[in-house]
């Protein structure tokens, strides 16, 4: 397994808020909705569900990750469903102050070694992606 993590990510809410808005993540899609034209193109094509998040990326096509663990109060597993690889994609929240947190998320891939060079970079840009969404849709700008 290779594992890409994001840069850490200062959230101005508290633990607690982080990790319940992650109990029905359908939410974000309203907030996907409010963020600007421009920061909305990077997250590319996204959509959310209660319990999942479905991707639309052109080099892969569909992929849907499903929450399959959630441990309060600040870790939460999303894996990949009908993926032809192991692949998912991990949330760890830790509270600053009762005002804010950090946010890390990593994505955990089972790549053949020779692989990594070519799908690495790639794998690592989705990974910070994943970080500055989660602070963008949760009031950083």
């Amino acid at each position: 397994m290779a594992k890409y993590s994001s840069k850490t990510v200062t959230v101005n809410q508290p633990i607690e808020v982080l990790f319940d808005r992650f109990s029905d993540i359908s939410l974000f899609q309203q907030r996907i909705n409010e963020i600007p034209a421009e920061d909305r193109s990077k997250l590319g094509d996204i959509t959310f569900e209660a319990d999942a998040i479905c991707l639309n990326t052109p080099q892969v096509g569909q992929l849907k990750f499903k929450v399959t663990e959630r441990v309060a109060p600040g870790h939460i597993v999303f894996s990949a469903v009908g993926s032809p690889i192991p692949l998912s994609m991990v949330i760890d929240i830790t509270a600053i102050d009762n005002t804010s947190s950090n946010v890390v998320t990593a994505i955990d891939v089972d790549i053949p070694a020779m692989l990594r060079p070519l799908l690495g970079g790639k794998m690592q840009e989705a990974a910070d992606r994943f970080g500055e969404m989660i602070g963008k849709l949760n009031g950083n700008q």
